[in-house]
């Protein structure tokens, strides 16, 4: 069983989407014998392994991304720029907090998507306007973006 284990547990290291880990996953093992001339440690560590990665395609996996919880505190002039801005990046604005003359906006963003996001708001607020970024978890990432990381990591494999 030792064996079997790490077997799925190495195989699980270069998952099923684009070579990323696969986590939070459950194996089960619930029927196996032992030969006492053909069974070794390598052999049960195969049959775990080559077992994980015939079952794992399967299971419908999904490539995670992490989210990041985007503060923005801008005058009102730009709130609507704001907002165009961070729902073109694939945010989900959560609210909006006015309080006198600016107007602080929370988003949920995806952290792919906030690359030279400083340099970007200070164009749009004329330097005006500050963000702050938090961690705020992981969803499944949409089919377009699935395929554009299957692309890369194939270009860099090669």
């Amino acid at each position: 069983m030792p064996s079997v284990d790490r077997g799925i547990r190495e195989a699980s290291v270069n998952g099923v989407i684009a070579h990323y880990p696969l986590v939070d996953f459950a194996a089960e093992c619930y029927d196996g014998s032992y030969h006492s001339v053909d069974s070794s440690d390598i052999a049960f560590k195969l049959a775990g392994s080559s077992a994980f990665r015939n079952v794992a395609e399967k299971c419908g996996p999904v490539l995670l991304e992490p989210i990041i919880e985007v503060l923005v505190t801008t005058p009102d002039e730009y709130v609507g720029d704001i907002m165009g801005d961070l729902t073109s990046r694939r945010g989900k604005v959560q609210g909006l907090d006015p309080s006198s003359g600016r107007t602080t906006v929370k988003a949920m963003v995806p952290e792919s998507e906030l690359y030279k996001y400083a340099a970007t708001l200070r164009s749009i607020t004329q330097g005006r306007a500050h963000h702050t970024r938090n961690f705020a978890g992981y969803e499944p990432a949409p089919h377009e973006v699935i395929e554009k990381v299957r692309a890369e990591r194939a270009a860099e494999r090669s």
